[in-house]
């Protein structure tokens, strides 16, 4: 599929309520790493991602209010390189639909999603390798 694409690319930080300390922590940890980087998330996720860690951090609206959809078409006009999205399966999220929308998306761009700790370190670690950024 074509797709125009940004070459500096977004790398996209959500996380349910749960865990959003979770991913505050895990962006602390790899600052280094994200520093060199362009990032998006949505509002809640994205304020707290700044203010624990100092770091850049475009903001879209609330995944409930339609943050997860807006971040869906930044990957569908190819200007996320990979999302970082770490999900409370154990909870019903009235905002379902978007979220299966943002992870249909991915999956059609071939962007790579992370949906819980492991697989966002694994991710990261292959972006790092890579020299991404």
């Amino acid at each position: 599929m074509n797709r125009p694409s940004d070459p500096i690319g977004y790398i996209a930080l959500i996380a349910h309520d749960a865990k959003k300390e979770t991913i505050a922590a895990f962006a602390e940890r790899h600052k280094a790493f994200f520093q060199g980087q362009r990032l998006v998330a949505t509002r809640t996720t994205g304020t707290l991602v700044q203010a624990k860690t100092g770091l850049p951090v475009d903001t879209m609206l609330s995944g409930p209010l339609g943050g997860d959809l807006q971040i869906g078409a930044l990957v569908a006009t190819g200007k996320v390189r990979a999302v970082i999205f770490l999900r409370d399966p154990l909870t019903a999220h009235p905002h379902e639909p978007d979220i299966a929308a943002l992870m249909k998306v991915c999956d059609v761009y071939d962007i790579p999603l992370a949906t819980n700790l492991a697989s966002a370190e694994v991710l990261i670690k292959h972006l790092a390798e890579l020299g991404v950024g």
